[in-house]
């Protein structure tokens, strides 16, 4: 029985389901985070932490993109992970010292789920479903850097540019990108002159179009056939994820990468779990 059935109606239509990462937890989970949760909107080019401080706040994206980045002492810049409607940033607010191993910059405009670091600390700490989630999305993220980083060791700038659009653009709604040639090498920590050569490779294969600060996809199958094996294991480890996590809630929920799922615009309610808890609040 709920304590607070009086809260449970905000609660419900507050917290609509668009990052996957919440959307596995138990409903009783999400009764208790609920007065933790803040809807903000993300601009891109924002830094939301650097890397070395004490987290503050984490963010869940639902239809913003961050990237997570590592900056040399000589200042050049580039790109570990991307966090999108899968994720969370600020993974080190539950493990260890709480401090950032790395930066958030967001890549993508849209809004996220912001709640401080200390309440996501202790419920992790309280609560046994949370805590698995969040260890299984660490490992699905920690496979993806380490696989960018020999990525960035191994193959190609166009392959490294292949497999970072494909990256991005399995967190957008569409198939074009705002992103300037400046801020694509930045991401791939290489110099601006190889990304513009590259970028006319694959606009001259009729794989992409470009025009100034704009990138639009006209042949997803050839973008991926041109990009190294990254793409494929990046990908593979957060279906996998998908795919564990709704074998434990005896439901299958589609992977945010590869093929665009639809974002329901329903209310929260309309989870298994919420909906028996609306049915014991009434």
């Amino acid at each position: 029985m709920l304590k607070n059935p009086r809260f449970l109606p905000a609660m419900l239509t507050a917290l609509p389901l668009q990052n996957q990462l919440l959307s596995e937890l138990p409903a009783e989970d999400w009764y208790a985070l609920r007065t933790g949760f803040e809807d903000v909107q993300l601009s891109a080019g924002t830094t939301l932490y650097e890397a070395g401080s004490v987290l503050r706040h984490v963010y869940f994206p639902t239809t913003a993109v961050v990237s997570l980045t590592s900056t040399m002492q000589s200042g050049a810049t580039a790109e570990v992970a991307v966090v999108g409607r899968e994720g969370m940033a600020g993974i080190c607010a539950y493990m260890g010292h709480g401090r950032s191993l790395s930066s958030a910059l967001v890549q993508g405009s849209g809004h996220a789920w912001k709640m401080p670091a200390a309440a996501i600390r202790q419920a992790a700490q309280q609560s046994a479903p949370l805590m698995q989630a969040l260890l299984g999305y660490t490992q699905a993220l920690f496979a993806q850097m380490a696989q960018t980083s020999a990525c960035c060791r191994h193959h190609s700038l166009e392959q490294q540019l292949c497999r970072w659009m494909l990256l991005q653009l399995d967190h957008l709604p569409g198939a074009e990108m705002a992103v300037t040639q400046e801020r694509m090498a930045h991401m791939l920590g290489v110099r601006r002159e190889g990304v513009t050569m590259a970028a006319l490779k694959l606009q001259k294969a009729g794989l992409i179009r470009y025009s100034r600060g704009r990138i639009e996809v006209l042949d997803r199958s050839g973008l991926e056939a041109r990009s190294c094996e990254c793409y494929a294991v990046v990908r593979s480890a957060h279906e996998s994820l998908s795919q564990t996590a709704g074998l434990a809630r005896g439901t299958h929920q589609r992977s945010p990468y590869g093929e665009q799922p639809h974002i329901p615009a329903t209310p929260f309610y309309r989870h298994q779990g919420l909906q028996a808890l609306a049915s014991a609040a009434g």
